[in-house]
C-alpha cells in the first residue's frame, strides 16, 4: 500500500505536534485530544541567540513552553543556577519562563551582561533553550582629534576619513554638510563600506568646509556627529589626466571569508582621471543569477543568500581612456551548523522500537553531543531501551518510563545548533477525531476522499465498510491511506451512501459514519462562439449551463481575462453577456467562468468590431421559430429541453413558451407547459408519470409571438401508482338519512396510469366502528344512504390504478344531513335601552334538538302601532339575524313612543326552527323631528306673519314650540337673538314692532317632555319706508327683551289664516362711480344669497350702441373699467349671473379731460450730461491710481525694503492683501501698531508682522545675491506651515534631521 503524505485541503489536516512527529503515531493537532494526552515539555518561544538590549529599557528574556502536565521553568547564567527570587529587579511572568530585568527602577544593564539558559521541566522530561548572550548597546561619543584642512590639487583623488566609535551594533555611516543635506554622490564620489567618503578626482566645487560624517546607533536612536572636514581645491593648468588607481582595496589581490546564508558585500572603488568605470567578473564562471546586485554606481557587487558554490576568485575592473587596472579577490565560503536532518518527536507504544537521527552540516564539519533532559547522555540515568550510536540513538521496546526531552547539539566555530525532541511513550485506546456523520460531496467521475482521522497507542487498524452493516471493503477500486483515509479514485452515482470507519487496537475499538454524495458535473451546453459584430451595434454572447440541482452556480464574465470594463453597456443575464452600442474597445476575447463550491467550467469566444455600413430602413416583425429542439437529461419526472433561437427580427426576444402535446391521452391539443426568460435557451421540465410527451417552442418579442417550432421528439414515461389523492373531499348529507360524499377527481396527468378508480371509506365518527369501504370508477360523488340525522362521520377517499395505491390519505370529518330544528328559544326578554334601541335575551335551545349545524338565531320584530297617534299602519316585520351560539342581540333603529312585538328562532343549515311567543315591548318618548315647515308671509313695514306646520314624527307629545329671531344688517352681522315660547296647539303668529327694511333670521323648533327637536330656519324682510321715517338703528330702542307671550304688543296670533308668501329677490344697490382719464373705479352693495357671481355692463350715455360687459372676478363688490375716452360720459350698471333680469338701476359718470404731458426727458438736460461726464473723469482718475498702488505692491525688491526699515515711520505690510504698507496721510490716520517698527537687526520678527520674508518666496531657503537683495519677487503669500509659528533661527537637532534620511 502507498503511503500518501499529502492530503486534500478538504481533509482533516494530520500535522505534527509540538513540532515535527514520525514513526509509528501521528499526533493530530486536535484541541480536545491535546489537553487529554501527557506530553512532555516543548520550547515554543525563546529570545534570540545573541541579544542587543536598550541600556534604558527593561530587560525581557524570553522562554515559553508547553507541555502536560504544565511545565516549571529555571535558569542558569554563565553555567550555573540563577536564583531570581534573590535579586529584587528580577521577576518571572506567570505561567511562564520569561524573565524581565527592572532597568528603569535603578538597574544597570550592564550588569546583567552574560549568557542565560531557560529549562521547561515536567514529569516527563525537560526541554532546553538555546544560550542567549544577553550585551547593552552602547553608542560611544567620538573621538576628539584635532582636523588639518584638506588641500588638494583639481583631478587628484582624495579620501576623507570617517573612524566612527565601535558600537554595539555597528552605526549607520552617512555624510551630510551643515545645513543637514546629504552629500550629493556619483560615480566619481561616493561613500565606501567602511564608511568613508572617496573621490576618484576633485573639482573646484568640491570645495566647502563641511564635510560632516554622521554615526546613527539604531538601538539608542541616537545620532553622534565628526568635527567638520575642510577641502580646498587648488586649480593648475592644464589639469592632468590620470590612469585608474585602486583607492581599496589595495594591491592587486585579497580574501574575503562569508558565512553561508549570508550576504556577499565586495567593494572596488578606484582614483583616475577621467572617473573610471567598474566591472566585475567571477573567474572560472558565472555571477549567479537573480541574487547578484550592482550597488554604489557599480563599486560593490553584492551577492545575496550565498553558499559554498560561490566561493572564488572575484575580479573587479577599473578603466578609463587612458588605461585599467584591477584587483582579484578571494572569496571563501564557510557555513555555521546546519540541519539535514534534524531530530523529530517521537511517540511511542509500549514495546516499540524507534529512532531520533540529529545530521547537521558546516564548514568546517560540526560535531555532534547528545543531552538527555538537559544532562549530557554520558552522565544521564541509564535506560536500557537507549543506545547513541554518533548522530542517532536507537531505542528498543521502550516502556512508558522511557519518555524523555532529548536534546542535539551541532556545533564548530562559527557557531551552534540546539534542537529539543521528545520521546513520548503512551498508551491509548483508539479515537477517531472526524466529526460522526460528516457529509463529503463530490463530482462524478472525480475522486473522493472520506477522512477517518484517528489516534491511539498502538496505533490503531482501519477498516472501511459500506453501510452500517455492510462488508468490509477491498479491491482495486478503493484506496487505502495510511493516515485512515478512504480514497475512490473515480466517484460514480452508485458509490454514494453511507461509509463506516472502523479503528481498533489491543486496548479497544471504535466506529464512525460519514455520508457520500455525487453531484452531476456542471458543464456548458451552450458555449459562447465568435462574433463580428458592426460598430454601434448591440452583440450578445451565450453561456448555458447544465449542473447538479443542488449546487448554485455562479457565472463570471472576463474580458481578455480581466474583469469587465466598468460600464452600464455591459449587461449580463442569467445565460447571457449582452454588450450595448459596441465600440473599438470593445474588441477581445470573452470568457465565461462556471463556478460551483465543487467544480468549475469555463468557454471563451471573440468578439471582432467592424465599422458599420449605411444604416437601411429597420423592419419590426415578430421572432423566427425557434429550432433544433432537443432532449437531455431524461429521467422519469423530469427532462431538459433546449433549443436554438430563430432570428429576433430586430426586436429582442422576451420570452419562450413551452407547450406539450400528450398523443396518449389528447393528441392534437397542445397545453401549456412553462415559460423562461428571453436569455435562456433551455428549460428543465417536470413530468408526469404515463404521457406520451412532445414539445414545442413559441418565442415572444414586443411585437408578437412567433409561429411554433416544430415538435421534439416524442417521451413517454413510465406509469406509476398514483402521487396524490383527490383534493377537495367533503362529507354532507342532502336528505336527513344520508352522507353524500364528494370530492375533485385527479386529472389526467395525475393519474400516472391506467385503470384510475377511488376507494371511498367511511365510518361513524366517537362509535367503535370499522371503516366501510367501497371502490368506485372515475366519478366525483358517492351517496351513503340509511344514516342518522345528523351524525359526524370520518371520511377519506384514495386514488388507485391498475400500478397500486397513491399514498394514505388524510381523513376529514363530515355529517350526515341535517333536519329543522325541532325547539324553540325560551325565555326571551326585553330591555329597552332608549326610545330607538332595545336588547333582547334568550336562552339556547340544546344542541341536540337544533339536528343540524348551529347557525344561530333570527329575531322577527315589527311596530303594531304609535302610541301618539293612535293608529295602526301595514305591519312589516324585520329580521335580525345573529350568528353561531349567541343569546343576545341588539336592535337599533326603533321609532319612539311605539308599541313592537318580536319572537325568537333557531336556524341552522336546513331551515328555522318553531317561534318562540311573541314578546310586547314599548319604546319611550324622544325628542320630535323639525316642524314639517316655516312660511313667513305678509311683511309690513314693521311686521312679520309666520305659518308652521307641525313635525312629520313627533316621536311624544308635544308640549311647546320655540322661536327664536335676530336682525341682519348689510355687512351680514348678527344683531341681539330674541326667543319665544309657543303653545303646541297654535299653528301661526304675526310679529310686530320691528324695524322697517331690515332683514330677519328666524329659528323655529317643537319640544316633548324628553327635549328639543331639531330646527328649521328663514329669513325674511320688512318692506322700505316709503315715507322716508327715520330707521332706528339694529338692535336699538325698547327692543325685544320686553316682548312676553301673554301680553306683547308686538305678537298677534292668528288663525291659521293662509297668505301668498311674497317672494323675495336679492338686490344690488348703491352702485357709486369714481371716474379719472381713462378709467373708472365702479362699486355697490349687494343683498342676497352668498357666491353669486357679478358683471358690469356699460356704454356710451346716450348712444344706441350695444352695452359691453365685463365680468368680475370672483363675489367681489367692486370693478375697475380701463380704456375709457376722456371727457366721455358713460352708462353703468351691475348685473348677478344666473338671476334673469336681475340688475342694478343705471347709474352715469363722466370721464375726466384730457391733460398735455408735462415730464421732461432728464437725459437730454445739458445739466445732467456734464454731472455724469465728471463722475466718469474721477472713476477713471481712481482706477489709475489702484493699478500704480498695486504694481508697487506686487514686486518689492528686498534691498528696498531694507531701505525703508530704517523709517521708524514706515508701516508693516497690510495684512489683508499681502502689499506693503504706506506713510500715513491724511485718508488714513490708524496709528501703527504697538511694537510693530522694524528693530534694529534688520530681522522681521514673526510676532510683529504676518508679511516676514518667511511667508515669501522660498522662505527661509530663499536665496540671496551678493548685494544682498532677495533674488527674485514676492509672489504673494503663502499658507503658514504649521510647525513654523515663532521658531529661533537655530539650526534642529540633529537627531530630528537625521531622521528623515536614514
Amino acid at each position: 500500500m502507498t503511503k500518501k503524505m499529502s492530503m486534500s485541503t478538504s481533509k482533516t489536516s494530520l500535522v505534527l505536534f509540538l513540532c515535527q512527529i514520525i514513526s509509528a503515531l501521528d499526533v493530530p493537532l486536535d484541541s480536545k485530544l491535546l489537553e487529554e494526552l501527557s506530553q512532555p515539555p516543548t520550547i515554543t518561544q525563546q529570545s534570540p541567540k545573541d541579544y542587543i538590549v536598550d541600556p534604558r529599557e527593561n530587560i525581557v528574556i524570553q522562554c515559553e513552553a508547553k507541555g502536560k502536565p504544565p511545565p516549571s521553568f529555571s535558569w542558569t547564567r554563565n553555567g550555573t543556577h540563577f536564583d531570581i527570587d534573590k535579586d529584587a529587579q528580577v521577576t518571572m511572568k506567570p505561567n511562564s519562563g520569561t524573565l524581565v530585568i527592572n532597568i528603569m527602577n535603578g538597574g544597570k544593564a550592564e550588569a546583567y551582561e552574560g549568557v542565560y539558559q531557560c529549562t521547561a521541566r515536567n514529569e516527563r522530561g525537560a526541554a532546553v533553550s538555546n544560550n542567549i548572550v544577553i550585551r547593552p548597546s552602547r553608542s560611544p561619543l567620538w573621538t576628539k582629534e584635532k582636523l588639518e584642512p584638506n588641500h588638494v590639487r583639481e583631478g587628484d583623488s582624495l579620501v576623507l576619513h570617517c573612524r566612527p566609535p565601535v558600537g554595539l551594533p555597528p552605526p549607520i555611516i552617512f555624510w551630510m554638510d551643515n545645513a543637514f543635506q546629504r552629500l550629493p554622490q556619483s560615480e566619481r564620489v561616493s561613500q565606501g563600506l567602511n564608511g568613508d567618503l572617496y573621490f576618484s578626482n576633485v573639482q573646484p566645487e568640491d570645495t566647502r568646509e563641511d564635510y560632516i560624517c554622521y554615526a546613527r546607533f539604531n538601538h539608542t536612536q541616537t545620532i553622534q556627529q565628526k568635527q567638520p572636514i575642510s577641502v580646498k581645491v587648488f586649480s593648475t593648468k592644464p589639469v592632468t589626466e590620470r590612469q585608474p588607481v585602486l583607492l581599496t582595496p589595495t594591491g592587486s589581490a585579497s580574501t574575503k571569508v562569508e558565512l553561508r546564508g549570508n550576504v556577499l558585500l565586495l567593494e572596488c572603488i578606484a582614483a583616475g582621471l577621467p572617473t573610471p568605470v567598474i566591472r566585475w567578473i567571477k573567474e572560472g564562471g558565472e555571477l549567479p543569477a537573480n541574487r547578484t546586485f550592482f550597488e554604489n554606481f557599480k563599486k560593490t557587487l553584492k551577492i545575496i543568500d550565498v553558499s559554498e558554490a560561490d566561493s572564488g576568485n572575484y575580479k573587479c575592473i577599473a578603466r578609463n581612456a587612458l588605461g585599467s587596472v584591477h584587483h582579484v579577490i578571494s572569496v571563501t565560503v564557510k557555513a555555521a551548523p546546519y540541519w539535514i536532518t534534524a531530530p523529530r518527536n517521537l511517540v511511542l507504544s509500549p514495546g516499540e522500537d524507534g529512532t531520533l537521527i540529529c545530521r547537521a552540516n558546516g564548514s568546517p564539519k560540526p560535531s555532534i553531543s547528545w543531552l538527555a533532559n538537559g544532562v549530557p547522555i554520558a552522565i544521564a540515568p541509564e535506560d536500557p531501551s537507549r543506545k547513541v550510536d554518533g548522530d542517532t540513538i536507537i531505542f528498543s521496546h521502550v516502556q512508558e518510563r522511557s519518555s524523555a526531552v532529548y536534546q542535539c547539539n551541532a556545533s564548530n566555530e562559527y557557531g551552534y545548533l540546539l534542537a529539543n525532541a521528545f520521546v513520548n511513550v503512551l498508551a491509548e485506546p483508539p479515537r477517531i477525531l472526524t466529526p460522526a456523520n460528516k457529509l463529503y460531496q463530490v463530482i462524478a467521475d472525480s475522486p473522493a476522499l472520506l477522512d477517518c482521522a484517528y489516534f491511539g497507542s498502538p496505533k490503531p487498524e482501519i477498516e472501511w465498510f459500506k453501510g452500517v452493516k455492510g462488508s468490509i471493503l477491498r479491491g482495486n477500486e478503493y484506496v487505502f491511506h495510511d493516515n485512515g483515509t478512504l480514497e475512490i479514485p473515480v466517484a460514480q452515482k452508485s458509490n454514494a451512501g453511507t461509509y463506516t470507519c472502523v479503528a481498533r487496537n489491543e486496548l479497544g475499538k471504535i466506529q464512525n459514519e460519514v455520508q457520500l454524495e455525487i453531484k452531476d458535473p456542471t458543464m456548458i451546453i451552450k458555449q459562447p462562439e465568435y462574433k463580428v459584430i458592426q460598430r454601434y451595434g448591440q452583440v450578445s454572447f451565450e453561456c448555458i449551463i447544465k449542473h447538479d440541482s443542488t449546487l448554485l452556480p455562479t457565472v463570471t464574465w472576463l474580458k481578455d481575462n480581466d474583469e469587465l470594463p466598468d460600464d452600464e453597456r455591459f449587461l449580463v443575464g442569467k445565460d447571457n453577456l449582452t454588450i450595448m452600442n459596441v465600440t473599438d474597445k470593445d474588441d477581445g476575447t470573452y470568457t465565461c467562468i462556471v463556478n460551483t463550491t465543487l467544480d468549475s467550467v469555463s468557454a471563451s469566444a471573440v468578439l471582432t468590431v467592424v465599422a458599420a455600413p449605411p444604416t437601411p430602413a429597420i423592419i419590426y416583425a415578430r421572432p423566427n421559430p425557434p429550432f433544433d429542439l432537443e432532449l437531455t437529461g431524461q429521467l422519469e419526472r423530469s427532462i431538459d429541453l433546449s433549443w436554438i433561437p430563430g432570428d429576433e427580427n430586430n426586436s429582442p426576444i422576451t420570452s419562450f413558451v413551452v407547450e406539450f402535446e400528450d398523443a396518449l391521452h389528447e393528441p392534437g391539443v397542445w397545453r401549456y407547459q412553462t415559460e423562461v426568460p428571453g436569455t435562456q435557451t433551455m428549460a428543465q421540465l417536470k413530468l408526469s408519470p404515463y404521457v406520451n410527451y412532445s414539445f414545442r417552442v413559441i418565442a415572444v418579442n414586443r411585437i408578437g409571438r412567433s409561429q411554433p417550432s416544430e415538435p421534439s421528439e416524442q417521451y413517454l414515461t413510465k406509469s406509476a401508482s398514483p402521487d396524490e389523492n383527490p383534493a377537495n373531499v367533503q362529507g354532507i348529507g342532502s336528505e336527513p338519512d344520508n352522507l353524500v360524499i364528494t370530492w375533485e377527481p385527479l386529472k389526467g396527468f395525475q393519474s400516472n396510469g391506467p385503470g384510475l378508480q377511488y376507494k371511498v371509506s367511511w365510518r361513524q365518527k366517537d362509535v367503535d366502528d370499522e371503516w366501510t369501504s367501497v371502490i368506485v370508477a372515475n366519478v366525483s360523488k358517492y351517496i351513503v344512504s340509511g344514516t342518522p340525522t345528523f351524525v359526524p362521520y370520518e371520511v377519506k377517499v384514495q386514488a388507485l390504478n391498475d400500478l397500486g395505491y397513491a399514498p394514505e390519505p388524510s381523513e376529514v370529518i363530515g355529517h350526515s344531513g341535517e333536519d329543522l330544528p325541532m325547539v324553540a328559544p325560551g325565555n326571551v326578554q326585553v330591555h329597552v335601552i332608549n326610545s330607538t334601541l332595545a336588547k333582547v335575551h334568550w336562552d339556547p335551545v340544546p344542541l341536540k334538538s337544533v339536528r343540524g349545524h348551529l347557525q344561530g338565531y333570527k329575531v322577527y320584530y315589527w311596530k303594531v302601532q304609535s302610541l301618539s297617534r293612535r293608529s295602526r299602519r301595514h305591519i312589516e316585520k324585520k329580521i335580525l339575524t345573529f350568528r353561531g351560539n349567541k343569546t343576545f342581540g341588539m336592535l337599533p333603529g326603533l321609532e319612539p313612543y311605539s308599541s313592537y312585538k318580536l319572537n325568537v328562532r333557531v336556524v341552522n343549515g336546513k331551515g328555522e326552527g318553531p317561534a318562540s311567543p311573541d314578546k310586547v315591548f314599548k319604546t319611550p318618548e324622544g325628542v320630535p323631528s323639525s316642524p314639517s315647515f316655516l312660511k313667513i308671509t305678509n311683511p309690513t313695514l314693521d311686521s312679520l306673519t309666520l305659518e308652521w306646520g307641525s313635525p312629520t314624527h313627533p316621536n311624544g307629545v308635544l308640549t311647546s314650540y320655540t322661536l327664536k329671531f335676530q336682525p341682519i344688517n348689510n355687512t351680514h352681522e348678527l344683531g341681539p337673538l330674541v326667543e319665544i315660547r309657543i303653545p303646541a296647539n297654535e299653528s301661526s303668529l304675526i310679529l310686530k314692532n320691528l324695524n322697517y327694511s331690515t332683514r330677519y333670521k328666524f329659528y323655529f323648533n317643537a319640544q316633548t317632555s324628553v327635549g328639543s327637536g331639531s330646527q328649521i330656519t328663514e329669513e325674511a324682510v320688512t318692506i322700505m319706508d316709503e315715507a322716508g321715517i327715520l330707521r332706528p338703528a339694529v338692535g336699538a330702542g325698547k327692543g325685544y327683551s320686553e316682548i312676553l307671550f301673554a301680553t306683547s304688543p308686538v305678537m298677534h296670533t292668528v288663525r291659521p289664516t293662509f297668505y301668498k308668501v311674497q317672494p323675495l329677490y336679492p338686490r344690488i344697490r348703491n352702485v357709486t362711480t369714481a371716474a379719472a382719464e381713462t378709467y373708472a373705479n365702479i362699486s355697490w352693495e349687494y343683498e342676497g344669497p352668498d357666491h353669486a357671481n357679478f358683471y358690469v355692463e356699460y356704454g356710451v350715455a346716450g348712444s344706441k350702441e350695444d352695452w359691453k360687459k365685463e365680468i368680475v372676478n370672483g363675489s367681489r363688490s367692486f370693478f375697475v373699467l380701463k380704456g375709457l375716452t376722456p371727457g366721455t360720459a358713460y352708462k353703468v350698471r351691475v348685473g348677478a349671473e344666473g338671476l334673469s333680469g336681475f340688475r342694478s338701476s343705471e347709474d352715469v359718470f363722466e370721464t375726466g379731460p384730457a391733460m398735455a404731458s408735462r415730464q421732461v426727458d432728464i437725459a437730454t438736460q445739458g445739466w445732467f450730461i456734464g454731472l455724469m461726464c465728471a463722475v466718469a473723469l474721477l472713476i477713471l482718475i481712481l482706477l489709475i491710481v489702484c493699478f500704480i498702488r498695486r504694481n508697487k505692491g506686487g514686486k518689492y525688491p528686498v534691498k528696498e525694503k531694507e531701505d525703508a526699515h530704517a523709517d521708524p515711520e514706515i508701516q508693516p505690510m497690510k495684512e489683508d492683501d499681502g502689499t506693503f504698507g504706506e506713510y500715513s496721510d491724511a485718508e488714513d490716520h490708524k496709528p501703527l501698531k504697538k511694537g510693530s517698527r522694524t528693530p534694529s537687526d534688520r530681522t522681521v520678527k514673526k510676532e510683529d508682522s504676518d508679511d516676514s520674508l518667511v511667508d515669501y518666496g522660498e522662505g527661509v531657503n530663499g536665496q540671496f545675491n551678493e548685494d544682498g537683495s532677495f533674488i527674485g519677487q514676492y509672489s504673494g503669500k503663502k499658507e503658514k506651515e504649521p510647525a513654523e509659528g515663532n521658531e529661533s533661527s537655530e539650526a534642529p537637532s540633529p537627531v530630528n534631521a537625521m531622521n528623515s534620511f536614514v
